[in-house]
């Protein structure tokens, strides 16, 4: 043990000290981040090290305090997972303003710092920046910035502004505490009918590429440090590719198959990430299906973990598997049943088992190191395969400068946390993500830019701003124009909850939804913007209406701005939009562009001088 330091002259702080006034020599901040590595791993138990190796789920009080929440599924206390179960890693999902979510942060931290060996908590989030709210993907903006979707993003194009998104968010999470980002999705949009469409950057590989390792310099940094976001890329080898559109999620959409021949077109985004340096690895729950893999989902494959991602590209980061893998859970009277596809009839033992010789480092959204321990200790697994894996965890944890800085100003979160300049920016990129892609006329004059002083009958829209720039009508009828906002398709599903949460299967109108709204487009001239999360087939709406623009997560103010040119569109379609659903139907899920003879093609865009973009 080393005397006790000189605080002001050596910069350590309070916190590096243990209870009994003496400094280890892992918690001193001067020593290389190897040695202190090495140093506190001698001193970890078995049962410490795999409590390291689970990712769960907490629920954040909305009071600030360390108590359950009053509500919801995450309700186990949070102190049995830190002291009982040595768990230091943490996902959070709804979270207090700012001041609270930091004093929540804050006091976690310090039941942390009461620990034997004082190892302090990495949180974790899936993107909360934008419009979509599905709490097994993401969170719409609520305190935070509000941006368009990443699908938005690649409509735009713009690589400098993916890494301004990525500094903002980057700063927004740091002052709450969320050191690791359950993102980007490198995965690519080949197969139209996907539910998760609209957390990537769209189709082609090669933009989806630039705009992932942007992603990352702007959450990361140039190299990972004590001011960085630990990005977790995800999912490799790339989730898209579903049979029939559906979604691993489920057990009927286990499979990811093939048929183009397409395999390593969907690794280009990935390479990109690696070479940006991103910090972690999420491997999808599909299992691939016709190809010579092993037909297991992706974390359960040595040849993906290993072979591919740790021998053919090196990486050495963290390897971190979704969430569900090993154990069924109950959410009140629903089950929700681990994901590990292809090795369904085995034990969670012998699931968790494979996974580790697989090469994972980390389990995410369970919380049973009980079951490394037993294997551990009857043979099936080595301590030296866990110390592998658990000197990746403390490696980050020393990286992010968690264990020499790990409180929060609460003051500065309140600060910074949708801060006015931060807010602007989101809603500049919210009007830049539009897509024109029709204007016809009216009176002999293009629709678009609006023209003042028209009589307007509006549907999905807030009266009040509509209100700003009409009078209002009751009935199409009495309009000199009408403006509706639609939602892409999906046909919902008849499971539990969680299958709600996904907008999967067509992607057209059906009667008599499509009716009512053909009748709107033959009463009076009608512009149409629909929200893209997937690519929409809409060829009778697009022939019929007076103009059609495409949007990625935007605000009622932020469509108007565009609709009377004050921002004028020029964002172009990251996928194409398919001309019927015979078309989806034989398009190959693996190869992007492939629909035959798509409405508007990939990269179609118009500005109002009526030229593509």
């Amino acid at each position: 043990m080393n005397d006790v330091p000189h605080l002001e002259e050596d910069g350590i702080s309070f916190r590096d000290l243990n209870k009994n006034g003496r400094l280890d020599p892992y918690e001193d901040p001067r020593r290389p981040i190897g040695e202190r590595v090495e140093d506190l791993l001698r001193q970890m138990t078995l049962a410490e090290k795999a409590g390291l190796m689970f990712h769960t789920i907490a629920g954040v009080n909305p009071d600030g305090t360390l108590e359950p929440p009053p509500f919801g599924p995450f309700r186990q206390p949070i102190a049995d997972l830190l002291h009982g179960k040595h768990m230091t890693h943490f996902n959070v999902h709804a979270l207090p303003p700012p001041t609270l979510a930091a004093v929540w942060h804050n006091r976690l931290q310090e039941l942390a710092a009461q620990t034997r060996l004082g190892i302090p908590v990495t949180i974790s989030s899936d993107p909360r920046h934008s419009f979509a709210h599905n709490p097994l993907t993401s969170f719409a903006a609520s305190h935070l910035s509000q941006w368009p979707e990443p699908i938005g993003m690649a409509a735009i194009g713009d690589a400098a502004l993916v890494e301004q998104f990525g500094d903002i968010a980057r700063q927004e999470y740091l002052a709450l505490g969320i050191r690791v980002a359950l993102h980007p999705m490198a995965d690519l949009a080949t197969e139209p009918r996907w539910a998760r469409i609209n957390g990537t950057f769209g189709e082609d590989a090669h933009v989806a590429a630039a705009l992932t390792a942007a992603y990352i310099r702007g959450f990361q940094g140039r190299e990972l440090g004590t001011q960085s976001v630990a990005c977790m890329t995800k999912h490799f080898p790339g989730g898209g590719p579903q049979l029939d559109g559906e979604d691993p999620h489920f057990a009927y959409g286990r499979e990811q198959i093939y048929p183009g021949d397409n395999f390593d077109y969907h690794l280009i985004p990935f390479e990109a990430a690696f070479a940006a340096g991103t910090a972690q690895i999420m491997p999808y729950y599909g299992m691939p299906i016709g190809t010579p893999l092993e037909p297991v989902g992706f974390a359960f494959s040595k040849q993906v973990i290993t072979e591919m991602l740790r021998i053919r590209y090196g990486f050495d980061g963290v390897v971190c598997s979704d969430w569900g893998l090993i154990n069924d859970v109950r959410i009140g009277d629903m089950v929700m049943v681990a994901r590990a596809w292809g090795i369904e009839h085995l034990t969670p033992e012998q699931r968790l088992q494979k996974a580790l010789e697989a090469g994972i480092d980390q389990f995410g959204g369970e919380a049973c190191p009980e079951l490394v321990v037993a294997l551990v200790e009857r043979g099936a697994i080595t301590e030296a395969r866990i110390d592998e894996s658990v000197r990746r965890l403390l490696r980050e944890k020393f990286r992010l400068g968690l264990f020499d800085a790990p409180y929060l100003d609460a003051a500065v979160a309140e600060a910074i946390v949708g801060s006015p300049g931060f807010r602007e920016a989101g809603a500049l990129a919210q009007r830049r993500a539009m897509v024109l892609l029709k204007n016809g006329t009216m009176h002999g004059e293009t629709v678009l830019p609006l023209a003042g002083g028209l009589r307007l009958y509006v549907e999905g829209i807030a009266a009040d701003v509509a209100a700003q720039h009409g009078e209002l009508v009751a009935a199409p009828a009495d309009a000199d124009l009408a403006i509706i906002r639609l939602a892409t398709p999906y046909q919902p599903r008849n499971g539990d909850f969680l299958e709600q949460l996904f907008h999967a299967g067509d992607l057209d109108f059906k009667e008599p939804e499509l009716g009512r709204i053909r009748a709107i487009l033959a009463a009076v001239p009608t512009v149409v913007a629909i929200h893209l999360d997937r690519p929409a087939v809409i060829p009778e709406i697009a022939a019929e209406c007076a103009a059609l623009i495409g949007e990625f997560g935007a605000s009622d103010e932020a469509l108007f701005d565009v609709l009377i040119g004050r921002f004028e569109p020029s964002a172009r379609l990251p996928f194409e939009l398919p001309a019927s659903m015979e078309s989806v139907r034989a398009q190959h899920p693996d190869l992007p562009h492939d629909t035959d003879d798509p409405l508007f093609p990939f990269g179609f865009g118009l500005s109002y001088f009526g030229e593509e973009t």
